[in-house]
């Protein structure tokens, strides 16, 4: 059974926690985060240790029965940290992927990555695309033909229509709809509620119904 380590903190991190303890295929130890001092625990009702820092990922990596999952979620800072990822150069096969049971994959239809994390009741249609690190939250739905690039995050109950392509490092945010046929820019925000009826640039904040320009991003 593999060893199971997460880069980041609670949230994401204790999703994976717990989609990782409903698979059962690993054992869970603990968190790499560069805020919480080591020694210190992750969890409110369930607690996991910080036993390092990103700087010590080379010692952990050593040892072969260690993988990775990389639980991070900019929000503000989307390149930065989709840098960082890029920077630890974990190696695709030390990279955990995390399908919850209830997740909706069409079998043998469907291209997923390395390191992507599947909430409960997820859905995929057929001839879609995760790239790695992806992830998609609880109810959130990916429709035919559509394309997440490295490391965009979708949120609960987000909905992604037909022949669309969100790009890198992007969060789609809870209750969003994107029309079919739309071009997502990489490191975009889409705000929480926000109905996308056109394509979107990169690096922008949009919000509302139908969704508008608030702002770009200063990376």
């Amino acid at each position: 059974m593999k060893n199971l380590i997460v880069l980041g903190g609670s949230g994401i991190g204790m999703i994976a926690i717990s989609i990782a303890k409903e698979l059962g295929t690993y054992t869970i130890g603990g968190f790499l985060n560069d805020v919480l001092p080591v020694g210190s625990e992750i969890g409110k009702y369930e607690k996991y240790p910080v036993i390092g820092t990103t700087d010590d990922l080379a010692t952990f990596m050593a040892d072969e029965n260690n993988v990775f999952f990389i639980a991070y979620v900019g929000m503000q800072k989307e390149q930065k940290v989709y840098e960082k990822i890029i920077s630890l150069d974990i190696p695709s096969n030390r990279l955990a992927t995390l399908i919850h049971p209830t997740a909706i994959v069409p079998k043998g239809m469907c291209k997923i990555g390395d390191g992507v994390l599947m909430a409960p009741l997820s859905q995929l249609s057929p001839d879609t695309t995760l790239e790695d690190n992806c992830i998609m939250l609880p109810n959130s739905f990916l429709g035919h033909d559509s394309t997440l690039k490295r490391f965009a995050h979708v949120a609960s109950n987000a909905t992604i229509g037909a022949n669309v392509i969100v790009g890198k490092a992007c969060h789609v945010g809870t209750n969003c709809t994107i029309r079919e046929k739309v071009i997502i820019g990489d490191y975009s925000l889409i705000g929480s509620g926000s109905v996308v009826l056109k394509n979107v640039e990169e690096g922008s904040i949009v919000v509302g119904n139908p969704a508008r320009l608030l702002r770009k991003k200063e990376e």
